[in-house]
């Protein structure tokens, strides 16, 4: 039994890291209707952005500010250069834009780095909770997406710059004839999208090894938990996380690791058939 709850502890918490990532997947979704499949590849890039802060000497929990803020400034980019002009074009332009930008980060991190996996050598405690063992990076990294989910959604809600994303998500059209100029801020909430998958990149890197290759899973488990929360619901995404990440913590002292993604699909199917919106709806 303590390894049971052990294991769903566990998953709990690394559960609020892929609805992390998955917030930024569900974002720019929200806000643009554009899949963006160069999420894997950014998450990719945020581990080995906190791998090289933290070869400079830079402690890996403060290596997170400037990780999230590369992400940020290379979201600006990517849309500018690869999403702009094609946006009110076919969806299938931008899955192609996106695909594209992902084959050529995946490309220069694997002259780079290689697949060889690496890892974030740093001390890692075990903490003893209500006579439960869990590691101090895992309770950290779930610390870390609650309190970034947190500032998402008082930027989102209590700001002006957030409300003019929320009324560019709702209707762009109106939101140009009230003053709001839309260019700004779809880049905006694309280079926020990505500073997200990059942070939690960042924070899956200090749990396990990882190579160039390893953000194309995580990019699934966030389109499972996006779905799971209803697409464009950030709150959702972060649900849908924690959803995933008890399913693996749960099934894990039974069955194989490798039939966790299995169930995971399974799951993701069967929502998809019987609540397309997600458990708690669509956009917000």
């Amino acid at each position: 039994m303590i390894e049971i709850v052990s294991s769903i502890l566990d998953g709990l918490l690394i559960g609020l890291v892929y609805g992390l990532a998955s917030i930024g997947l569900t974002l720019i979704f929200g806000v643009m209707d554009v899949v963006n499949l160069a999420h894997g590849a950014v998450i990719s890039l945020g581990m080995f952005s906190l791998y090289f802060f933290f070869g400079t000497g830079l402690h890996p929990y403060l290596a997170l500010i400037p990780v999230a803020i590369i992400g940020f400034l290379l979201g600006v980019l990517i849309y500018q250069i690869a999403v702009r002009r094609i946006l009110d074009g076919p969806p299938l332009m931008t899955l192609l834009a996106t695909f594209a930008v992902s084959m050529i980060i995946v490309g220069i991190g694997t002259a780079l780095w290689s697949t060889s996996p690496y890892n974030v050598n740093f001390k890692v405690q075990t903490l003893n909770i209500f006579g439960y063992t869990v590691t101090s990076a895992r309770l950290i990294a779930a610390l870390a997406a609650v309190l970034v989910t947190f500032m998402l959604y008082y930027f989102l809600y209590r700001t002006t710059l957030g409300k003019a994303v929320r009324a560019v998500s709702n209707n762009r059209e109106a939101a140009e004839l009230m003053g709001i100029p839309s260019q700004q801020i779809l880049a905006i909430s694309f280079g926020i999208g990505t500073a997200l998958a990059m942070l939690s990149g960042a924070l899956i890197a200090t749990l396990f090894p990882f190579t160039i290759l390893s953000g194309s899973i995580y990019e699934l488990k966030s389109f499972v938990a996006s779905v799971l929360g209803g697409l464009g619901n950030p709150t959702g995404a972060l649900f849908g996380g924690v959803i995933l990440g008890l399913i693996e913590g749960s099934v894990a002292p039974f069955i194989a690791i490798s039939w966790t993604n299995v169930i995971e699909f399974v799951i993701f199917v069967l929502i998809l058939l019987f609540f397309p919106t997600g458990l708690l709806g669509g956009r917000k």
